[in-house]
């Protein structure tokens, strides 16, 4: 039993001896394989932090050549300026030191001729000296022979001489006048004759209506619109009264303004030919319509400067001249007026031996203030002469403008052959009509009227002025306020002009809201 226990005991110690050294074993191979991972993970974090600075080396070196070709770069632009400048600079001294050279010459010439003057006044002098003692001399020896004084003597020569030719030169003088007045006469006879002849040019009076031809009558309707939209939203943004009637494929437009009605007649015709007939259809139409007839205003004042030869307008009198092709006086066109004046102008101005080109351009230019005549209170003459002055026309031009309705006194020889060219152009047999100048002066009177009240963004004169419609900003006039301003611009109408029958005074007070869908 004894024996059995102790070999249990020696069994358990030797197990456990033998357990001991297998977990110490076990623990060195555990601590061998972590120091083996930390020597590998100190390397690996050598090795990142190598790559790291050699990276943050690489950049550091790129950074620093890219400041020195910055810096390059800056020096090198610099150092063009400065030589640059260093060039004018020395063109600039250059430049002045040939200016003193010039002036240090001519201040020499200068004494040099102030020193010969002063000699010659000198030697002058002296003869004068001699001169006057001698005529001092020869004047007392006539006294003394002559007994009688200076005065005395000169006053009975007058007399005599007054006395002998009072008679001849009033019969001289009465001659010559009568003689260059009916040379005169005859000249400008001839030379007014000359000119007529020469400048031949058909009138046509203007209208104040415009025929529009659509391909058939079903789209009178589509014109009109729904309820009258479109007619109404056409006649808004033209501001033309548009008469569709019972006549076969025509539609008529009725304006006193001609450029509105030509370009609502183009705004017309698009639409006529597009299909698209709808409000939003009517404002681009009229938009693109606009620039059109602005671009024919240009190439009208452009080719009537081309045709009086005169090349050297400035751009702004050029597109002034252009909108005369739309205004009329009296019924007469005032681009064809000034074309007829400027060619007459220079026809008179060459039989007269003058120069044809300042008579051609005066001639031309001389009703640019009918242009904006409407816009700007003033005479038309004064009106253009301003606009001339402003724009660089020489004093000679600007006087012949400003003075051929005699605001102005003319005192050259342009002035007078612009009057009388402007008077022959004007007195053409059918040249001009004065009730169509008077009733386009209604209309624009009316316009006038309303336009002066706050609020009225713009006005237009329709169905030959017996209705007025008024177009307000609906952020400064309420509904309560139209109607005001419908009875303040008639009352104002009333007091102030004279027209046949009624006129309706419409104020449209108009608000939209417009959004987008995406």
């Amino acid at each position: 039993m004894v024996q059995i226990i102790v070999g249990v005991l020696v069994g358990l110690v030797v197990g456990g001896i033998v357990a001991y050294m297998y977990a110490t074993n076990k623990n060195n191979a555990s601590v061998l394989e972590a120091s083996q991972k930390v020597d590998a993970a100190r390397m690996e974090a050598d090795r990142i932090a190598k790559e790291a600075q050699s990276v943050a080396e690489t950049a550091r070196k790129s950074a620093i050549l890219e400041a020195k070709e910055e810096i390059l770069q800056l020096k090198q632009e610099s150092e063009a300026d400065e030589k640059r400048r260093k060039s004018e600079l020395q063109r600039m001294e250059n430049r002045i030191l040939q200016r003193e050279e010039s002036l240090d010459k001519r201040n020499e010439a200068l004494d040099k001729r102030e020193s010969q003057i002063s000699s010659m006044q000198s030697s002058v002098d002296r003869r004068r000296n001699e001169v006057e003692s001698l005529y001092a001399a020869q004047e007392a020896e006539l006294e003394r022979i002559s007994t009688l004084t200076r005065e005395d003597a000169h006053k009975e020569i007058i007399e005599k001489v007054r006395a002998e030719t009072i008679r001849d030169e009033a019969q001289i003088l009465r001659e010559s006048e009568q003689r260059i007045r009916a040379q005169a006469d005859k000249t400008a006879r001839e030379i007014v004759s000359t000119a007529i002849q020469r400048c031949a040019a058909d009138q046509a009076g203007e209208i104040t209506v415009t025929s529009v031809h659509i391909p058939s009558d079903d789209l009178k309707g589509r014109i009109i619109g729904r309820e009258g939209r479109n007619i109404r939203t056409f006649e808004q943004v033209t501001g033309v009264t548009l008469v569709i009637d019972d006549t076969p494929e025509t539609v008529i437009l009725s304006s006193f303004n001609p450029v509105r009605r030509e370009t609502a007649r183009v705004a017309l015709e698009n639409l006529i030919a597009d299909g698209r007939i709808h409000p939003a259809r009517i404002e681009e139409m009229y938009r693109k319509a606009e620039r059109l007839v602005n671009e024919r205003i240009q190439e009208a004042g452009e080719q009537a400067a081309f045709d009086a030869g005169i090349h050297d307008l400035h751009p702004e009198l050029i597109k002034t001249l252009g909108a005369l092709r739309y205004r009329t006086s009296f019924g007469q066109n005032v681009l064809q007026h000034s074309a007829q004046v400027s060619m007459l102008c220079g026809i008179m101005a060459s039989e007269l031996g003058m120069d044809a080109g300042p008579a051609k351009r005066a001639g031309l230019l001389h009703d640019l203030g009918k242009a904006i005549d409407h816009e700007v209170e003033g005479p038309h003459a004064v009106l253009g002469a301003d606009l001339a002055r402003r724009y660089g026309e020489r004093p000679l031009i600007v006087h012949a403008i400003e003075a051929h309705h005699a605001d102005v006194e003319p005192y050259t020889v342009l002035d007078v052959l612009v009057q009388a060219a402007d008077a022959i152009s004007a007195a053409r047999p059918g040249a001009r009509r004065e009730s169509a100048e008077a009733y386009i002066k209604r209309l624009e009177k009316l316009e006038e009227i309303s336009n002066a009240h706050d609020g009225v963004e713009r006005t237009y004169a329709m169905q030959a002025g017996r209705e007025l419609h008024v177009m307000v900003e609906p952020s400064k006039i309420s509904d309560a306020q139209a109607t005001v301003l419908a009875h303040d611009i008639a009352k104002q109408i009333e007091d102030e002009m004279e027209y046949p029958g009624q006129v309706r005074v419409v104020v449209i007070r108009e608000s939209r809201a417009v959004d987008i869908a995406k």
